[in-house]
C-alpha cells in the first residue's frame, strides 16, 4: 500500500519521541500536520490544536505512549470513520528492504541489538530501531532496497497497527503484562499476535519451550528455537547451540548471564539463518556483544555479596526468569514499584528459599502481604532507595542481590532505566555523594 501525503491534514496524537519523528516524517513527505497531546505542557508548540475533535483530517497517527482504551479523542475519530493508524505504520509505510520485527513479553531489547550487531557483522546496512530508543519513522527515509531494519516491537505500537508487516517477526514469549493497560491477558496477547501477517511469505521464528507461543504458527516459514534437542531448527544440544546439523557456538563462548539470555541468542542466531548469514559471523557476533544495560546486568561486589540489576524485570514472568538464572539460595530480593494489575502469588507460591525479600515502593504493601501468606518474612520500605540502602549496609558473603522489581519503576523514578542506575550507585557506594553535589 501507498501513502501519498502530499496536502494531506494529518494529526500526530502524541509528542514523545515517537511522535515527534512521526511529525518531521510527515513533513518531509509534505503533509500539512497539526499537533496534539494529552499534557498540556505543549500547547504552546507550533500547530498545536487545543480541540482536535472540532477539526476534520485525513490520517491521524498514534504515538504507542497514547493509552487507547476510554480514549474519547480516538473514539471520535473512530465513530467519524477518520484513517487511525500508528506510529509504527507510519515508518513502515517508507521503508525499504527488509523489516525484522521482534516482540514478546521479555527479552525483545536484547535480541533487537544482538541481531542488528549480527546483520551489521555480516556486512548489512542495517537499521536498528523501535521500541529500543530510536523510532522506526526517524529511519525509514535512509533505508534503500538492500537495507535491513531491525525493529523492537511493542504491544504499545502495535494496538492501533493496521499495516505493519515484517518480512521476518519472532514471538520471543508471552506472559502477563500491561493488563493495567488493555484490561485483560487475553486483549494482550490478541495485540502481541498482530504481528503475525496474513502475507504468506512472512518468515516467523518462534520459541518452541513457551507453551503460549509454540502454538501460534506452524508451517514451512516457522522456525523454532529451543533449549532443549529439536530434530530441526534452532537449539541446545551437547553444551552447543546448533541450526539443525550445523554447529553455531558453544554455550562456554556465551558473553551473556543466565537461561534467558540463553533465549535471547537462540532467537537472534534463528533470525539471522534465515538470512545465510555464516555461522562464523554469527559467533564472532555473539562473542563481542554486549547486553544493553538493567537486564540481568551483574553490578560487582557490595561488600562480599555479588550484586544484580535487572530494573527491567518489570512483570512476574521476567521476575521469575531472574531468579532461576541465579538460583534462590542466598538471594536477596529487591521487588516492588508500581504494580501493573499483577498477583504476586506466582513468584511466592514457588517456595523459594530466599536469604531475604526486600518490598519497597507503592506496590510494597501488596508484595509484603502475599510473601506472608507463604511463610517469608520479608521486610517493607517505602522507596527503592531505602531498600537498595538496608541491602547494601547488610551485605554478607555468599549473598546474592538481585534487583527484579516485578512493577513498573513510575512510582519513584522516571524509567527502568533511571530505578537501574540509582541501585547501581547505591550499591556501589557513589550515591550519597552525587546527591551532596
Amino acid at each position: 500500500m501507498k501513502l501519498n501525503l502530499k496536502g494531506k491534514k494529518v494529526l500526530v496524537y502524541g509528542l514523545g519521541i515517537s511522535g515527534q519523528s512521526a511529525c518531521k516524517l510527515l513533513h518531509d513527505k509534505g503533509a500539512c500536520v497539526s499537533i496534539y497531546d494529552d499534557e498540556k505542557r505543549f500547547a504552546n508548540v507550533f500547530n498545536y490544536e487545543k480541540e482536535p475533535i472540532t477539526k476534520n483530517y485525513d490520517l491521524v497517527v498514534v504515538s504507542p505512549g497514547i493509552k487507547v482504551i476510554g480514549n474519547h479523542i480516538i473514539s471520535h475519530f473512530v465513530s467519524n470513520g477518520t484513517n487511525i493508524i500508528s506510529e509504527l505504520d507510519l515508518g513502515y509505510f517508507f521503508c525499504k528492504g527488509k523489516v525484522i520485527a521482534i516482540t514478546g513479553t521479555n527479552g525483545k531489547t536484547t535480541v533487537t541489538a544482538l541481531t542488528g550487531e549480527i546483520f551489521k557483522m555480516a556486512g548489512h546496512k542495517t537499521f536498528v530501531c523501535g521500541n529500543i530508543g530510536l523510532p522506526i519513522c526517524s529511519v525509514s527515509s535512509k533505508t534503500d532496497k538492500n537495507s535491513f531494519v531491525v525493529c523492537e516491537v511493542s504491544n504499545f505500537q502495535l494496538e492501533l497497527s493496521k499495516y505493519f508487516s515484517a518480512n521476518e517477526c519472532a514471538i520471543l514469549n508471552l506472559a502477563p503484562d500491561h493488563l493495567d493497560r488493555h484490561g485483560s491477558y487475553q486483549e494482550y496477547v490478541r495485540i502481541k499476535k498482530k504481528i503475525l501477517s496474513k502475507k504468506k511469505s512472512q518468515k516467523v521464528v518462534l520459541n518452541f519451550d513457551d507453551k503460549e507461543v509454540n502454538c501460534l504458527k506452524n508451517d514451512k516459514k516457522t522456525l523454532y528455537f529451543s533449549k532443549n534437542p529439536l530434530n530441526k531448527g534452532v537449539f541446545v544440544k551437547n553444551n552447543y547451540i546448533f541450526h539443525n546439523k550445523t554447529k553455531i557456538i558453544s554455550l562456554n563462548d556465551i558473553p551473556l548471564f543466565g537461561e534467558k539470555n540463553l533465549e535471547n541468542v537462540l532467537a537472534s542466531i534463528a533470525l539471522a539463518v534465515r538470512y545465510k548469514i555464516k555461522a562464523t559471523v554469527i559467533k564472532q557476533a555473539i562473542m563481542n556483544f554486549k547486553a544493553p544495560s538493567h537486564r540481568l546486568e551483574y553490578l560487582g561486589k557490595a561488600g562480599e555479596a555479588d550484586v544484580f540489576d535487572d530494573s527491567k524485570a518489570t512483570n512476574i514472568s521476567a521476575c521469575v526468569s531472574a531468579i532461576n538464572s541465579l538460583g534462590e539460595n542466598g538471594l536477596v530480593l529487591l521487588i516492588g514499584g508500581f504494580n501493573k494489575g499483577f498477583s504476586f502469588d506466582e513468584i511466592f507460591n514457588k517456595k523459594y528459599n530466599f536469604e531475604n525479600i526486600l518490598c519497597f515502593g507503592d506496590a510494597a504493601p501488596e508484595i509484603f502481604d502475599c510473601a506472608k501468606k507463604y511463610g517469608y518474612q520479608p521486610k517493607i520500605f517505602n522507596s527503592m532507595k531505602n531498600a537498595a540502602f538496608y541491602a547494601r549496609d547488610n551485605a554478607c558473603q555468599g549473598q546474592k542481590i538481585l534487583l527484579a522489581p516485578a512493577c513498573s519503576s513510575f512510582d519513584e523514578f522516571s524509567s527502568y532505566a533511571e530505578r537501574g542506575e540509582i541501585f547501581k550507585e547505591i550499591m556501589l557506594g557513589t550515591f550519597e555523594k552525587i546527591e551532596m553535589q
